[in-house]
């Protein structure tokens, strides 16, 4: 399997004469100083330095690379018994790393997984950060996501067990847990999640331990809890902090002792899983507020993975990049695929001036809705029908607060209207914003007897 097109960095020649089969197009930068006038040219869709490029050079150069989103993934070839610039190289962004000749054969392998994460263009690779585990869609590239992205590469690298996430509802908590998962333990290992608010306490003990028979009415047979059925993979606790004081005591217990027993057994079984928590909740605030117990907190909290919630100024430019994924990959229409093709600029400026209290999981309401709703081959402002929430006053950005007093006709002048007082009331400007013609927008401009105000005054004057 073979990339269109390598950019290799450095002048090692039997490192070029390597890749000459796994791509089409090689192009060559003879230090890595040069790669960033080449890139816009050459777009390649990988970068790999040889061997002979100095170890600060290439940490130099994927330390730039980590703060310009569209880079490449990057691989590293270096020499034998190097294993501590590896972790480093691995640490600072690089796709992957190659230790030297004897490894050579794994170029082919890195070639296929970067086909299988779609690199090629099937699916557009622009949508992920080069830190994105392949089977985890954590969509973004902002400094937010890169950082999360790099934090979770460290933590799932490590022994560190439990690992605490904590993030707003909607930040993608479960998919941080999963790539943690398959950093840590590969694909083919076992993930199970368990929600510790949606079950009442004695459930809840049921589904994490599991029981013996008999050990309480309904209990006709053993059941194997969670902890056990994660074997040697990972067990997700979804907001952690709803979990019963009781039960916080018993995964203190698990977490310090690698043991537990099952509800009414007697027997020691050794816990092997990987813990990963999760929480929406400040939970220092609630150790203060004696919600949540002190010593499981600071078992917990090794090393926390922070998800910043998409309002925050270092994620904000996700939000465009994440709509349009929903928009590409939506199936909740299977009849429009493919025929939406984007957004106008009026419904991209929507987006940008929500607060997202819901995050990415409201935003996918919203960009899915919108697709049931269009007729046209680009979402227009008027079908984003935002819903505020949590007692946050609506955004003045959207016409629709809600479906209280829904009137498309009201609606599409009121669109009309503010594309034209945003324009300065210039029309080609105005109708460029809405996605339609000019001549269309004429006539809704005189369907809905829209006047500039400059006009009217003129009219009463006169």
């Amino acid at each position: 399997m073979a990339l269109e097109k390598i950019l290799v960095v450095g002048k090692d020649m039997e490192t070029h004469q390597l890749l000459r089969p796994y791509t089409k197009e090689l192009f060559a930068a003879d230090e890595p100083r040069d790669v960033w006038g080449m890139l816009e040219s050459v777009d390649p869709h990988l970068i790999l330095l040889d061997p002979h490029v100095p170890t600060t050079d290439v940490t130099e150069f994927l330390s730039m690379a980590c703060r310009k989103t569209n880079t490449p993934p990057i691989v590293v070839v270096g020499h034998e018994n190097v294993q501590e610039h590896a972790e480093s190289f691995l640490q600072l962004g690089a796709f992957d790393y190659i230790k030297g000749k004897k490894d050579h054969n794994r170029i082919g392998q890195i070639i296929d997984k970067l086909k299988r994460i779609r690199i090629d263009g099937n699916t557009d690779a622009r949508f992920f950060s080069s830190q994105c585990p392949s089977s985890v869609s954590i969509v973004g590239r902002s400094e937010a996501t890169d950082r999360t992205l790099r934090m979770i590469r460290v933590v799932a690298k490590s022994t560190c067990n439990p690992v605490l996430i904590i993030g707003e509802t909607g930040t993608g908590k479960e998919l941080a847990a999963k790539a943690i998962h398959i950093l840590r333990h590969g694909t083919n290992s076992t993930f199970v999640a368990l929600n510790c608010a949606a079950l009442t306490a004695t459930l809840l003990e049921s589904e994490l331990f599991g029981h013996v028979k008999g050990s309480f009415t309904s209990a006709d047979r053993d059941k194997v809890g969670l902890l056990e059925l994660a074997g040697d993979g990972s067990i997700f606790l979804d907001e952690i902090s709803e979990m019963p004081p009781d039960l916080q005591a018993k995964l203190l217990r698990v977490v310090q002792e690698k043991t537990f027993r099952r509800v009414g057994g007697t027997k020691d079984i050794e816990c092997k899983a990987t813990i990963i928590a999760s929480s929406n909740q400040n939970l220092r605030k609630s150790v203060e507020e004696k919600k949540f117990r002190r010593d499981l907190y600071y078992r917990l909290s090794i090393c926390p993975i922070v998800l910043s919630p998409l309002r925050s100024p270092d994620r904000c430019e996700d939000i465009l990049l994440l709509a349009e994924y929903f928009l590409k990959n939506s199936t909740i229409c299977p009849e429009k695929a493919g025929r939406i093709s984007g957004m106008t600029k009026l419904a991209q400026q929507s987006l940008l001036k929500h607060h997202w209290p819901g995050n990415v999981r409201e935003l996918k309401n919203v960009i899915e809705r919108a697709i049931l709703l269009e007729t046209k081959d680009k979402i227009a402002v008027d079908n984003l029908i935002i819903h505020p929430e949590n007692g946050m006053e609506a955004e003045t950005s959207s016409p629709f607060v809600g479906l209280k007093d829904f009137s498309l006709e009201r609606a599409e002048k009121e669109l009309v209207k503010r594309a034209l007082q945003q324009a300065g009331w210039q029309k080609t400007r105005a109708a460029a914003l809405l996605g339609i013609t000019r001549a269309t927008l004429y006539a809704k401009v005189k369907q809905y007897e829209i006047t500039e105000p400059d006009k009217i005054t003129e009219s009463v004057t006169a």
